[in-house]
This record gives structure tokens, sequence and C-alpha cells, in this order.
């Protein structure tokens, strides 16, 4: 059974997600950035993905991305978050790096950059993918389960002298 394109159109007025991306052996992780996301749609093809979402103060979010390389769409999962919306896409050829998420290398949109608190050099490692996916996303889902003000900083002392 094939699965249909969900022909997420682009809204007249709309904006593109902060989107951060990373590379692994089996797994290419895009974050994007949306505070209190909504109405939250994804296409994910084998060549392309669209966004499509609310952010906070309503405002239409949409992105639409062609792949480097073809991947997995059915080897997908979507975790939506407080603050961002995380997609991991299974790639169609494993141990291949990606040196850019889209297709076109002229495209260089200015909401899309490289997430490099997470990119590293996988070529010389053993093993990894979705136990470490799940642990980092479960991380980030503690810690925006933590309610609460932010941390009292009482204790630093004056730094005026």
């Amino acid at each position: 059974m094939a699965m249909l394109p969900k022909n997420l159109p682009r809204p007249e007025d709309c904006q593109g997600a902060q989107t951060l991306w990373y590379d692994r052996k089996k797994y290419v992780i895009i974050n994007f950035v949306v505070q209190n996301p909504k109405d939250v749609e994804v296409d994910i093809q084998d060549t392309f993905i669209v966004l499509s979402c609310k952010d906070v103060d309503d405002n239409s979010i949409y992105n639409h991305i062609y792949f480097y390389d073809k991947v997995i769409k059915f080897d997908s999962q979507v975790k939506v978050y407080d603050r961002s919306i995380h997609i991991l896409i299974r790639k169609a050829k494993e141990n291949v790096a990606w040196p850019r998420l889209q297709k076109d290398a002229d495209l260089k949109p200015n909401w899309m950059a490289v997430d490099f608190d997470n990119w590293r050099d996988w070529e010389n490692e053993e093993d990894e993918g979705m136990a470490e996916y799940e642990q980092y996303f479960d991380m980030i889902q503690d810690m925006g389960n933590k309610k609460g003000g932010p941390p009292a900083m009482d204790d630093l002392g004056d730094l005026s002298d």
C-alpha cells in the first residue's frame, strides 16, 4: 500500500520555521523550532518533507525541503514538543554522509542551519541510531515536563565588587 502525499498547500501569508539538522549513519534528524506548535502536519516522502503548523502567535509556519538523497518514508518518527518538532528519518543509503540537507546546493535559506551541538564525525564510530535518538528526546521531554519558574540565583553573590 503506497503512502500518498498529504498535499499540504502553502498558506498565502506564512514563514519558514528555523530548521536545525544533523546527520548520522542511518538517520537524518531535523528539528523545526516552533514555539508551542499547533495543528502540526508533516508529510514525509522519499525525496522531500513538508511541515505545516501554527505557532504560539497563530502565525502560519510552512517548510518544504527536497532532500539531498532519498529516504525511507515509512521508517520515520515525528515528535512534537513545546518549543520544537523533532523528526527522525531513515536514509535510503546508510553510511553515506550528507553534506547538506537540501538537494540543491545553491539554495541556502536563512532559516536552515546545521545543528552543530549534535553534529559529529560518525564515520569511524561502530553503532548508533535509534537508541541514541530515544535517549536524547526523552531527556528533552523530561526537561520540558519540569514546570516551575527559573532557578533562583540569589546564591551567586554580588558581582559588582
